[in-house]
């Protein structure tokens, strides 16, 4: 496989950086025990960014957008098999849209804040498997 050239394995980094970030912030909130609502966020934001990572070093344009399944969707053009394989992201699309703002929602339970960790972190992974930034 031909890499990218540089500026575009320079952006691709960039947004897996940021996404490790978001998992640092997840990590740090848990501890604090109660920021759940926060955890569960960060999370979606780490899985966001490092599908980002994976569709910019494809050179797949993307629009402004929180939500996970319309990445996994593009992502599915160039690279099908990463897409199946955390599918399941799509669950933490609603902590980065609903939970952005005030409403009405249930409150974020630990266990469900550390699954989103979970999941954000495997996404973070993979992203990281597919992206040589070398």
């Amino acid at each position: 496989m031909k890499l990218p050239d540089p500026e575009i394995r320079a952006l691709a980094a960039s947004w897996l950086a940021k996404a490790k970030v978001d998992l640092e912030v997840c990590d740090t909130l848990a501890a604090h025990g109660d920021l759940w609502e926060a955890v569960a966020f960060h999370s979606q934001q780490a899985a966001e960014k490092a599908l980002k990572a994976v569709l910019v070093w494809h050179q797949v344009e993307f629009p402004k957008t929180h939500d996970i399944r319309r990445l996994l969707d593009l992502l599915a053009g160039v690279d099908a098999d990463l897409a199946r394989a955390v599918a399941d992201a799509t669950d933490l699309t609603p902590f980065g849209v609903e939970y952005r703002y005030p409403g009405e929602y249930p409150p974020v339970e630990p266990e469900a804040a550390r699954a989103a960790v979970a999941v954000a972190r495997r996404v973070c992974d993979a992203a990281t498997g597919r992206i040589s930034t070398d």
